[in-house]
C-alpha cells in the first residue's frame, strides 16, 4: 500500500467537505432492526440499512460520494463483499474513507485488514481498444456471515485539458437503484457547483396505480442542491417488463446551441485539409477509379479497412478531431479520426457528406434525455448519394459491397455535425433486396433422399456469413447446419437423440460465389437422408420442412409495458420444394394453405404448388425496419406473426400408403375429417 504509483490512483483518507462527514455513534444508531428490516431478511434477503449518494459537479472536477451498511446474510453477498473490483479513469482517484463491519453490537475497523492492487485493467487492452483505465481490487479478510458491511468511499475526476468538454458540460443519470434490496434509508444528492444551470428531467416515474407520470424538468443554479429520500423503500419496478424511473443531469442547452459549439471544431479541420495536399498516391489512385460508384465503394473500404480502428478512451471524452494528414500517416485513429479522413475523402471525389454523431447503446433513451454532447458516444458518416441517405461506420471492418449493397446500421437518432442542428430521427426502411434467397430441394427416392440448399445473402447477412465461413471450422460449419434441418425436418420428433452425422450422410457445403460489389454471397448445402420421412406413433408418413427462423420469436413473445418493439427483421425469400416417388394427400388442410399478410409493418405471403407426387411452397416477407412499433399497433402486429407460425413458415405432405386398404382408410379419415 506504500508504493507511491498506486497511492496515485487510491487513498484512504476522510470525504471532502461537500459530501459532510458521520462519526461511528451516528452510524450504529442508524443500524437498527425494524419490523421492515425483519421481514426482508425472514424472507432470506439482505438488507440494506442505509444508503446516501451524492453526486458533486464544478467546472474542474466531477465527484461521487456513497456511504452505505447492508447485511452480509446470503453467501453469495458475502463473497462478493469479500473481494471486489473498482475501475478508475485516467486522472480519476478512487478514496476509501471507511470499511467497517457492526458484528454483535461493535463497531469493527476492517480497513487493516484490506489488501489493495493496482491493476491495468485488462479488458481494455487488446483489439485496437488504447485506456489508462486501471483497476483497484479490494481484498477484506475476515467477512463473516451474518455481519453488517459499512462501506464509506468516493471518486474524484479532475479535468484535464483533454477533458475541455466536461469542463463546458456535465451529464449524469441517476437511475433507481436494484429492486432486489430493501432500503431502510435510501437518499441522493446531486449538488451543483458549476457557473452554469444544470436542468433536470425525472422519466418513468409512476403513480400509485404504477401508471408512469408525465416527464418534469426542473433546474439548479449554481450552490443548489436536488434530494431525493425515501424511507422503508422498495423499488417496484417490474424489471422484465418496465424501464427503471431516472434522472438526467444535464447543462442546461439547446440543441443548436450544441451543435453549434461543435460544427466549428470539424469545420476548421475540412476547410484546411484538402486530400491531395497530405496522401497524393491515394488521390491519384482514386483518379484512376472509373465510375463514382466504384470510387466510393474504394474510398469507404479503404478507411474500413486499411485505417486501423485504435478506440483511446481518454481521448473520447472529448470531440476535438484530428487532423486527417496525421490517420493517414499513422495508418490509424478513433471513429472521429476515421470519420473526419473519410469525409475528406468524399469531399474530393464529389460525394455529399457529413459526420454524425450518435449512441447506439443508449439509442431509445436519447430521446428522453436533455440535450447534451455526453449522451453521444461514437461518430459516423452520413452520405446523401443519388438521392439516398446512406450511414456508414468508418470503424468496421471486412463490409463490401457499392452504397446500395452494404450493410445496414440500425439506430433511430443523431445529431449532424453542422451548424443550427437539431436531434434527427432516421427514417424507416425497406429493404431493395432479399437479404435471405433461399432455395430447398427434396427428392425422395425409394428410402433415400437428397437434399439441396442453395442460399444467397445479401447486406448485413453476406458480411455475417462471409466473416462466419472465413473463421470457423468446416466440420463446425456442416455441423450446425445438420442440426438446424434435423429440427427444419422435425427429426426431432421421430429420432430424438440420434447422432446428426448419422442422419445426414456425406453433408458437404460449400461457397457457390462471393460478389464483393453486389455483396452477395452465396452458398450450397448437399446431404443424403437415409430413411427420410417423419414417421408418427400411428406410423403414417410425412415430409416436412419447415424454417423456425421465419417465425420471429421476439415479436411473439414481447410483453415490456414501455419499451416499444424495435422492428429491425431482414427481408427474405424462401421456394421450398418436397417431392416423392409416393402419392400424397393433395388436398390437406395445412398442405395446401395459404397465406397474405399485409400489415403496416410487413408484407408476408405464402403461395403453394401441389402435384400429385409433391408440392412447392413460395414465401416472401418484406418488414419496414428501423423503426418502433407503437403500442397501440403491436397487439395486430403480434397476432399477423402467430398467424405466421400457424403452419405458414414452410411445407408438410402427407403420404398415402400404397394398397388398397390403405386407401380405403384414407378415404374414411377424409370423409369424416
Amino acid at each position: 500500500m506504500d508504493n507511491p504509483i498506486q497511492i496515485a490512483n487510491y487513498k484512504i483518507q476522510k470525504p471532502e467537505a461537500w459530501a459532510g462527514s458521520k462519526e461511528d455513534h451516528e452510524l450504529i444508531d442508524r443500524i437498527k432492526d425494524s419490523e421492515f428490516s425483519r421481514k426482508q431478511i425472514d424472507e432470506g434477503r439482505d438488507y440494506c440499512y442505509f444508503v446516501d449518494k451524492k453526486y458533486y459537479t464544478s467546472n474542474t472536477e466531477n465527484s461521487e460520494y456513497v456511504c452505505m451498511a447492508y447485511t452480509l446474510n446470503e453467501p453469495g453477498n458475502l463473497e462478493r463483499a469479500s473481494v471486489s473490483e473498482v475501475i478508475v479513469e485516467e486522472n480519476e482517484v478512487y478514496s476509501i474513507h471507511r470499511i467497517s463491519v457492526l458484528r454483535d453490537g461493535v463497531l469493527i475497523d476492517k480497513i487493516p485488514d484490506t489488501k489493495i492492487k493496482v491493476l491495468d485493467s485488462e479488458n481494455q487492452s487488446s483489439g485496437g481498444i488504447l485506456s489508462s483505465n486501471k483497476k483497484i481490487n479490494i481484498t477484506i479478510k475476515d467477512l463473516r456471515l451474518y455481519d453488517v458491511l459499512i462501506l464509506e468511499d468516493s471518486r474524484f475526476k479532475a479535468f484535464t485539458e483533454r477533458d475541455f468538454l466536461r469542463k463546458e458540460f456535465s451529464k449524469y443519470v441517476w437511475v433507481s437503484p436494484d429492486n432486489y434490496w430493501a432500503y431502510g434509508s435510501f437518499k441522493f444528492t446531486f449538488i451543483n457547483d458549476r457557473e452554469q444551470n444544470i436542468a433536470y428531467k425525472k422519466t418513468f416515474f409512476r403513480d400509485e396505480l404504477g401508471n408512469v407520470l408525465e416527464p418534469e424538468i426542473h433546474h439548479l443554479k449554481k450552490g443548489e442542491e436536488f434530494v431525493i429520500e425515501e424511507k422503508n423503500y422498495i423499488n417496484q419496478v417490474d424489471a422484465s417488463r418496465e424501464i427503471f424511473p431516472f434522472i438526467d443531469f444535464a447543462t442546461e442547452n439547446s440543441w443548436k446551441d450544441l451543435s453549434n459549439y461543435i460544427a466549428p471544431m470539424y469545420e476548421e479541420i475540412f476547410s484546411k485539409y484538402s486530400l491531395k495536399d497530405f496522401a497524393p498516391n491515394l488521390a491519384e489512385k482514386l483518379d484512376e477509379i472509373n465510375g463514382q460508384d466504384d470510387k466510393l465503394q474504394f474510398a469507404i473500404e479503404y478507411v474500413q479497412n486499411h485505417i486501423y480502428y485504435i478506440f483511446n478512451a481518454d481521448e473520447m471524452n472529448g470531440h476535438k478531431p484530428r487532423e486527417p494528414s496525421v490517420t493517414y500517416e499513422n495508418k490509424q485513429g478513433d471513429c472521429k479520426a476515421k470519420c473526419v479522413l473519410l469525409k475528406v475523402i468524399l469531399d474530393y471525389i464529389g460525394v455529399d457528406s457529413s459526420v454524425v454523431l450518435v449512441n447506439f447503446h443508449t439509442d431509445y433513451y436519447i430521446k428522453y434525455y436533455l440535450p447534451s454532447l455526453l449522451s453521444f458516444n461514437h461518430v459516423i458518416v452520413k452520405i446523401h448519394y443519388k438521392g439516398q441517405e446512406y450511414f456508414v461506420d468508418a470503424t468496421v471492418r471486412d463490409e463490401f459491397g457499392l452504397i446500395e449493397n452494404r450493410g445496414f446500421i440500425y439506430f433511430m437518432h443523431y445529431l449532424e455535425v453542422k451548424p443550427d442542428q437539431v436531434l434527427q430521427e432516421r427514417k424507416s426502411y425497406k429493404f431493395p433486396y432479399y437479404c435471405i434467397d433461399e432455395k430447398v430441394e427434396f427428392n425422395v427416392q425409394n428410402t433415400t433422399g437428397r437434399l439441396k440448399l442453395t442460399t444467397t445473402y445479401k447486406g448485413n447477412r453476406a458480411n455475417a456469413m462471409r466473416r462466419y465461413f472465413k473463421s470457423t471450422n468446416k466440420r463446425e460449419i456442416i455441423d450446425s447446419w445438420n442440426s438446424f434441418l434435423f429440427y427444419g425436418l422435425n427429426y426431432s420428433g421421430d429420432r430424438n437423440g440420434t447422432d446428426v452425422r448419422n442422419i445426414f450422410k456425406d453433408a458437404a457445403i460449400d461457397i457457390v460465389s462471393d460478389d464483393k460489389k453486389l455483396n452477395e454471397f452465396k452458398i450450397q448445402y448437399t446431404a443424403t437422408v437415409e430413411n427420410p420421412y417423419y414417421v408418427d406413433p400411428q406410423k403414417n408418413r410425412f415430409l416436412m420442412y419447415f424454417d423456425r427462423n421465419v417465425i420471429k420469436a421476439s415479436a411473439r413473445d414481447f410483453m415490456h409495458k414501455d419499451l416499444p418493439f424495435w422492428h429491425n427483421f431482414d427481408s427474405e425469400r424462401y421456394e421450398i420444394g418436397l417431392y416423392t416417388d409416393q402419392k400424397i394427400d393433395t388436398q390437406e388442410k395445412y398442405t395446401v394453405q395459404e397465406s397474405t399478410i399485409s400489415n403496416p409493418y410487413f408484407d408476408y405471403k405464402s403461395r403453394k404448388k401441389i402435384t400429385k407426387k409433391g408440392a412447392t411452397v413460395f414465401i416472401e416477407y418484406h418488414p419496414l425496419v428501423n423503426l418502433e412499433i407503437p403500442q397501440d399497433q403491436f397487439e395486430k402486429f403480434r397476432e399477423d406473426h402467430h398467424t405466421i407460425a400457424d403452419s405458414n413458415f414452410g411445407l408438410g405432405i402427407d403420404i398415402i400408403e400404397p394398397g388398397i386398404v390403405n386407401m380405403l382408410k384414407f378415404n374414411f379419415k377424409k370423409k369424416f375429417k
